[in-house]
């Protein structure tokens, strides 16, 4: 098949076309991208800081903001229940501890979010869900070096739990 000289430019130059209009439609789309990885890292350094500072009231309203947009993210979802503890939302926080697992389940090997998850079960009041992560926990037989007492807490966080049920 012969192709004419200037059917080989029409092609040419449509090729030429196609990957000129690639390149811009693909820079706007990651220039809003950007924009909006952003906004979601501001609202997290935010709400971190002031978690950090002992600000809690005021980082919940930042990681409240956050999780409407980004209600999949681990960080924010571990952020939130930690400030959700330190406001007394004990619910919300249970809720935002078993989402991090859920979205992360590696979790259950890391002794310090089990604990965590135990402590946050316990305090709402779900003493069923409690017991089962906390005699995990007394089973692994961890000991952290960052906090030696925790087999003697999470040993008398269960008798707690043994005396509700």
């Amino acid at each position: 098949m012969n192709l004419r000289e200037s059917t080989r430019r029409y092609i040419l130059l449509g090729l030429v076309v196609l990957v000129i209009l690639g390149v811009v439609v693909s820079n706007v789309m990651a220039s809003g991208q950007d924009e909006q990885f952003s906004i979601e890292d501001a609202l997290y350094q935010q709400a971190n800081q002031l978690a950090s500072a002992g600000n809690f009231e005021e980082a919940s309203v930042y990681i409240n903001e956050l999780l409407k947009t980004k209600p999949n993210s681990e960080a924010a979802n571990y952020l939130g229940a930690l400030i959700a503890v330190n406001t007394g939302e004990k619910e919300q926080a249970a809720i935002l501890f078993q989402k991090t697992l859920d979205l992360n389940p590696y979790r259950v090997e890391e002794p310090m979010f089990m604990l965590q998850l135990g402590e946050s079960f316990y305090q709402a009041e779900r003493y069923v869900d409690a017991r089962v992560v906390l005699t995990r926990c007394l089973e692994t037989g961890w000991a952290p070096e960052e906090f030696p007492e925790y087999q003697a807490t999470v040993a008398d966080l269960l008798s707690k739990i043994e005396n509700k049920l």
